[in-house]
């Protein structure tokens, strides 16, 4: 459905040219040498992560092995049943497959809107942003080296594979796909999405934010009835934006502090006390007068 890795490589290459040669050049050539260089970022992190599904569709076996310990999991911490809430949603045809749909067709568009909206309605705040997604994008694919398969490969959990029952389906037969099926665990979709709800709540104070933080809690519902993921997926990569989250605002307070101008004297003590600690050349003058002045009889 989207594009391949090495052709979004291969656009990226072709965006960092541009991106580079006219950097810091001013009037709308740099500002497009900046738009290029940003795509470029975009569509490299893109690449990876497409490249990382075809890297991960190896040992089916194993992987349906964890998938299946995540779900024992998931019953011991009572989270709720996936099967359930899937079986709640199959009567209804129109609805499974605008769940399809959604799955398959928002989650990278979503991300495009929101740096596109990020860079040039809140280029200060953008980089943080930006920096966040390459982040969470990154530890993403680390953990999903490691393959667990979604609840629709697991044929124990009775789970439905929504998407091939409509004919929907953004995969294929089973190793030649697009984005790899067994980049489960974490769901980049829920971090994604969660991202740009975050984002758009910290950094707007329109209504429109809360279109993302209903894109967040759409996103969260539509993978796991669609079979696509556990609840536990989109769990670990909300744990992962956390800590990356956390972790820039401790490094942005320390640059700030590194940065802060030495405050002065009256900014450290007050004013009052740097007053009351100044002598005034005509203070007790009255009193020392009563010492050497006699008195009148």
């Amino acid at each position: 459905m989207w594009l391949p890795w090495d052709i979004a490589a291969v656009g990226a290459m072709l965006l960092l040219v541009p991106g580079f040669a006219f950097a810091g050049t001013e009037g709308r050539l740099g500002a497009a040498a900046a738009v290029a260089r940003e795509a470029a970022i975009v569509a490299v992190l893109y690449s990876l992560w497409q490249l990382a599904g075809h890297l991960s569709v190896v040992h089916l076996e194993g992987a349906i092995g964890r998938a299946e310990w995540l779900w024992d999991l998931e019953r011991t911490f009572q989270l709720p049943d996936e099967g359930v809430w899937q079986r709640a949603l199959l009567p209804h045809g129109w609805s499974v497959q605008a769940a399809n749909i959604y799955y398959g067709g928002a989650h990278v568009p979503a991300m495009g809107i929101f740096l596109v909206w990020m860079f040039f309605r809140h280029r200060v705040a953008y980089p943080q942003w930006r920096n966040a997604v390459a982040w969470l994008t990154g530890w993403c694919l680390v953990v999903q080296l490691l393959p667990v398969a979604p609840p629709r490969l697991v044929d124990e959990l009775g789970i439905v594979d929504t998407g091939h029952l409509y004919g929907q389906s953004v995969y294929s037969t089973f190793g030649e796909t697009v984005a790899g099926q067994l980049q489960a665990m974490p769901s980049i979709h829920v971090g994604w999405a969660v991202l740009i709800a975050v984002a758009a709540m910290r950094v707007s104070s329109s209504p429109w934010r809360w279109v993302a933080v209903a894109h967040a809690a759409a996103t969260s519902y539509v993978v796991v009835v669609t079979g696509n993921h556990f609840w536990a997926d989109g769990i670990a990569a909300v744990a992962i934006l956390a800590a990356i989250l956390i972790a820039q605002d401790r490094v942005t307070r320390r640059r700030s502090a590194l940065v802060e101008p030495p405050r002065s004297l009256h900014s450290v003590i007050g004013e009052d006390q740097v007053g009351a600690g100044t002598p005034n050349p005509g203070e007790g003058l009255e009193h020392d007068r009563t010492l050497v002045e006699p008195s009148s009889r």
